[in-house]
This record gives C-alpha cells, structure tokens and sequence, in this order.
C-alpha cells in the first residue's frame, strides 16, 4: 500500500483457525494528485461478509470496492455526506447483486469505513465489524456494535458481562445488502486527530477473541506492522474462530 507522508500504516488478513474461506475484505486508498487528497484525504475500509460459501466473499469484497469507487467519484462537498453516500451506493449495489443471483440472495456485509482528511476523522458504520482510537495509550471504540446482543445490554434487558456466552451473541441488526433499510453509525462531529493517534478498524474475528486491554498494550507497544501481526496471532491462540481482519493506521 502506498501512503503519503504523515502515516504509518499496516494491514492483514487471516482465515483463522475454523474457516475454509476468508470472507472478509478490508482496503485503503488516496488520491494521485495533491489537489484531490487536499479534499479527499485517506480512505480506510473494512468488510466482514456473511451469506453462504460464495456469498460473503462477494459481499464484503464489492463493499470495499464499490465505496472506494463511488467516495473517489463523489462530487460531493461535505465529507460526511460523502461517506454516506459511498455506502449507500454498496449498500444497493449489493442488493441488486443478491437479486440477479439466486446463490447469492442471503449475502450481506458489515462495513467500517473512515477517511481522515487534514487532521479531521469522518467515518460511517455498518454492523458489528469496529473502530477504535489510541490515543495516549488508551484505546476507545468509536462504533457501536448493530447486534441484538447489543440492543438488548443498551436496553438494560442483560447486564453487559451476559454478553460472552449469550446465544444470540453475533446477530448482526444491520447489515449491507441485506433487504430492511440499514442502521447507519457515524460522528455528528469530525474527530480531530492528534500526532500519535493510533486508528484500529478490525472485524469481529480480532475484538471477539480479547478484552481492550490486551488489544491496547499491543498496538500502544508495536509498529503497525507487528501490532497486527501480533494481534491476529493472539486471536488465532485464542481458537480463532473466525476469519480475523486488522488495519492500523498511526499518525507521525
């Protein structure tokens, strides 16, 4: 991946230790030209699909490529809208997708997508993949999980230590692709970014497998690079039952 000064950045992927496939998908991209990256900025994606053998690998994968396609064409000022608007268009896109191929009617994906444009973080949310912010070694979600398990901890219905070993754990409530309209996540502020802020976007396969504070010791203790190799070894020592996504991006 070719970056422009000011960042560090380090991703991987990992099927884990129970998938045959690797359903999720995560990618980066910047504007050539200096003019476009001035408005534009950095554009990070992570995906993590579900629907079957073929379906999820197709899910998750057109997420990342059909938002950074559409947020690269967007004519649209408002970054925060722009965003939006990627997602939207992979949203639909993957519907119609579903609709022309019986085999892939049940595909659907999570996405996290951010861009940091000149010091300022905007980012849109779909599902129960996440991102976090280091900053001064500690380590915050910036996303809400789209799960029942979720729903039902913000509603009071379950104490938030049921979650471990709830049944329903991983039910996604929102999700790209799939009929219902989605459940959107994102600021109603830009996040001012800071020198040596750290962003983490990861799906469920990293989270699941740790608590935040082994997640923060890691990536405060690590380059990028080795953070996230060390990050989805942990996951994989876990059991790693889940195909394991991780992208970290520090900011010099």
């Amino acid at each position: 991946m070719k970056t422009r000064p000011g960042v560090e950045l380090a991703s991987l992927t990992d099927v884990g230790c129970n998938r045959e496939n690797n359903e999720d998908a995560s990618g980066y991209w910047e504007p050539e030209d200096d003019a476009s990256f001035a408005v534009l900025g950095r554009l990070a994606i992570v995906a993590d699909g579900m629907g079957g053998h073929e379906g999820g690998q197709v899910a998750s994968r057109m997420a990342v490529e059909v938002f950074a396609e559409a947020y690269a064409a967007s004519a649209e000022r408002d970054s925060q809208k722009r965003l939006l608007d990627a997602l939207a268009e992979a949203h639909h896109r993957i519907q119609r997708k579903a609709g022309e191929d019986p085999r892939l009617s049940a595909m659907g994906t999570t996405c996290t997508a951010f861009a940091l444009i000149n010091s300022r973080l905007y980012f849109v949310h779909v599902g129960d993949s996440r991102l976090y912010l280091l900053r001064e070694g500690k380590l915050r979600p910036l996303t809400r999980d789209h799960t029942l398990i979720a729903r039902l901890i913000e509603s009071g219905a379950i104490r938030p230590e049921e979650e471990e070993n709830h049944p329903q754990k991983h039910v996604l409530t929102s999700a790209l692709g799939v009929p219902d309209d989605i459940e959107i996540d994102f600021p109603p502020e830009p996040v001012a970014i800071q020198a040596n802020d750290v962003l983490l976007i990861c799906t469920d396969g990293l989270w699941g497998q740790m608590n935040l504070s082994e997640m923060q010791h890691v990536i405060a203790s690590q380059s990028p690079k080795n953070a996230c190799r060390a990050l989805i070894q942990l996951a994989k020592d876990r059991g790693g039952p889940d195909n394991i996504t991780v992208q970290l991006l520090r900011v010099l």
